[in-house]
């Protein structure tokens, strides 16, 4: 038998809405994102869940919660499950970013991998607490099904390190929307992906908003 992955973004936010850096700041789910949060509890809730890790920021704990209650399984809350520090960006958009810290964001948008945000973390930093998650979990874990309730960036970043893939390039090479799923099986050969950032199970409206 395999290790089955489930990689679960939080739902929708006032800073996906907006497009902001967002981080650490503890933002709770708008109630669109409360609403994806419950479409995932049911659409999946026959699955023969075997554990559930969360970071444990408000937003994705809310997003893991409906699942929980549904089907009486513990949230395991990981502090290596926690969205990258934007530093001093927190909150801001882009473009005021770039105004007010041009040097620093032109250098880690040329490669986030080993440059940080003005104050925060670099890629190499999320990569290395995320993995003693991912470790944890295949250390615990022979087989079964994982649901993982994470963020933009940091589920990146994973999915970077299981697939070999430079951590420098996870902006550039993976999509992430706000409640996507993306399933990878740890099989006999080494990860193998079967979904990626899929949404089709919300409901129609709330497929359709939009949200970085």
């Amino acid at each position: 038998m395999s290790l089955k992955l489930y990689f679960l973004r939080h739902g929708e936010t006032t800073a996906s809405q907006a497009g902001s850096f967002c981080g650490r700041l503890d933002l709770q789910l708008t109630p669109a994102g409360d609403e994806m949060a419950k479409d995932f509890a049911l659409v999946y809730r026959d699955v023969p869940w075997t554990a559930i890790y969360s970071s444990p920021l408000k937003r994705t704990m809310a997003t893991a919660t409906p699942l929980s209650d549904l089907l009486g399984i513990p949230i395991h809350k990981r502090e290596g499950l926690k969205e990258i520090a934007y530093g001093q960006w927190e909150g801001k958009t882009a473009a005021e970013v770039n105004r007010e810290f041009h040097d620093d964001y032109v250098r880690w948008l040329a490669d986030p991998g080993w440059n940080s945000p003005t104050g925060g973390e670099k890629g190499i930093d999320i990569a290395r607490r995320s993995s003693e998650v991912l470790e944890e979990i295949d250390h615990n874990h022979d087989d079964g099904h994982i649901l993982i309730v994470s963020h933009k960036a940091t589920i990146r970043i994973m999915l970077c390190s299981l697939l070999g893939i430079d951590i420098g390039r996870y902006r550039d090479r993976i999509a992430m929307p706000v409640a996507s799923v993306t399933i990878v099986e740890l099989a006999e050969h080494g990860p193998l992906f079967q979904v990626m950032g899929d949404r089709s199970y919300l409901r129609n409206d709330l497929r359709s908003r939009a949200g970085t």
